[in-house]
């Protein structure tokens, strides 16, 4: 069974390392797991490790109760709360908590993506990143909604729904206080304050402050209309149009004119009306 070569280490799995008996190896001696196998150098790395099997936590955070097994992870915690980052980018001196995190962040400078996903090939900086990807194409969707059981793929996702049930809108426009209940929403918010437009159609360079409107653009290039009627089977090519559609079948005239009353399908119908009391 193959040792770390730092002392009291944890063994590194590795096709590249020998298999070796049970016994000693350069004078010392090989101490294995019961449940696993892994092989440690000292008896204390190995009770380190068998938490890992027992679920035994020994180390109590003093601020907010949470436990861990390993002394080292309690230290990494304890950061959250002092909101101490030790580990600084040599590049923009930004500072970290973990020394993985700084090694998942210099890879934004040297653009390293050596996390490839198996079925699209598609790279990735950070494990975790291509873990949360490869939910798109299996469908998975581990994070469950305590209150209305809806599913997500991922944990923040969930975390922003739940402010659907909570009401909590934690992000506030600077400019005119309007609240949000995602940091996304707030963005494309801001753009209304802004005139920013970063979405470009490639077609006609038209631009757009929000990828759903430049979705809906495109197509009247492509010629895609997705929403069908399903009275006559007429198509749209957004669902607003489709929702106006409908109400020649309903006979429903929803929107009011504020002089005499008199409503209307359509908020373009209302405009030509208002032109007759203009006129008079």
């Amino acid at each position: 069974m193959p040792l770390e070569s730092s002392l009291c280490g944890e063994v590194a799995a590795s096709s590249a390392a020998p298999r070796v008996p049970r016994g000693k190896r350069g004078g010392q001696q090989a101490l294995h797991c019961a449940v696993c196998e892994k092989g440690f150098r000292c008896k204390s790395a190995l009770q380190r490790h068998f938490r890992v099997h027992t679920g035994e936590k020994p180390f109590e955070c003093s601020f907010c109760g949470n436990k861990f097994a390993q002394k080292g992870q309690l230290t990494t915690h304890l950061r959250i709360h002092t909101g101490e980052k030790p580990f600084e980018c040599v590049i923009c001196e930004k500072r970290f908590s973990e020394g993985g995190t700084l090694r998942t962040h210099l890879r934004t400078h040297t653009e390293e993506k050596p996390f490839e996903c198996t079925v699209c090939k598609k790279s990735f900086s950070d494990s975790s990143t291509l873990r949360k990807h490869q939910r798109t194409h299996t469908g998975e969707k581990p994070f469950e909604c305590a209150v209305c059981k809806s599913k997500f793929t991922r944990r923040d996702h969930l975390g922003t729904h739940l402010r659907t049930h909570t009401g909590e809108k934690p992000f506030e426009c600077a400019v005119c206080k309007d609240k949000f209940t995602a940091s996304s929403a707030l963005r494309m918010h801001l753009r209304t304050h802004t005139v920013e437009k970063p979405f470009e159609c490639t077609v006609c360079k038209k631009k757009f402050s929000q990828a759903g409107g430049l979705r809906m653009h495109l197509r009247t290039h492509t010629g895609v209309k997705p929403y069908e009627c399903t009275v006559c089977k007429k198509s749209f090519n957004h669902s607003g149009n489709l929702r106006k559609h409908l109400r020649t079948h309903t006979r429903e005239n929803p929107i009011e004119c504020t002089v005499c009353k008199k409503k209307f399908a359509t908020a373009e119908n209302l405009k030509k009306h208002r032109g007759t009391h203009i006129m008079g």
